[in-house]
C-alpha cells in the first residue's frame, strides 16, 4: 500500500529543518508564523524559556476576512505595536515552513514597517 504525503507534512518537515538553525533568545526572540485556510497567526517566542511574549492573529479583526494579504498586514501591524510596548526591537523571522510569499511576506513587511528589525 502506498502512503500519501500531504502538503502539510512536507511543510512540517521543512519547518523542522529551518528550526534547527533559528532559535529565539531573550535578546532576540523568534517571530513564528502559522497560516491556516481561514486565518493567520503570529507569535513572538523566547525559546530559551519556552514562553510566548506577544501574539496576534487575524481573529482579532472581527468581521473581516482573515485569509487575505490585507488581514496579514493588520496582524503584522498589531504584533509590531505589541512588541514595541513590550520593549522588543530585534527578532528573527521564522516563516514556519511556508513560502516567503503572499500573506507571509505581507506580515513580515508590516512587522518591518512597524519598527522591528530582522
Amino acid at each position: 500500500m502506498i502512503s500519501k504525503v500531504s502538503r502539510n507534512d512536507v511543510r512540517v518537515e521543512r519547518h523542522k529543518r529551518v528550526r534547527t538553525k533559528i532559535v529565539g533568545t531573550h535578546d532576540v526572540p523568534r517571530v513564528c508564523v502559522f497560516r491556516s485556510n481561514t486565518n493567520i497567526y503570529a507569535q513572538i517566542i523566547n525559546d530559551e524559556e519556552g514562553i510566548t511574549l506577544v501574539s496576534a492573529s487575524s481573529l482579532e479583526n472581527k468581521g473581516k476576512n482573515g485569509s487575505n494579504v490585507e488581514a496579514a498586514k493588520l496582524v503584522g501591524e498589531s504584533l509590531a505595536k505589541k512588541a514595541k510596548k513590550a520593549g522588543i526591537t530585534k527578532v528573527v523571522f521564522d516563516r514556519g515552513g511556508y513560502l516567503y510569499h503572499g500573506r507571509v511576506k505581507a506580515l513580515a513587511d508590516a512587522l518591518r514597517d512597524g519598527g522591528l528589525e530582522f
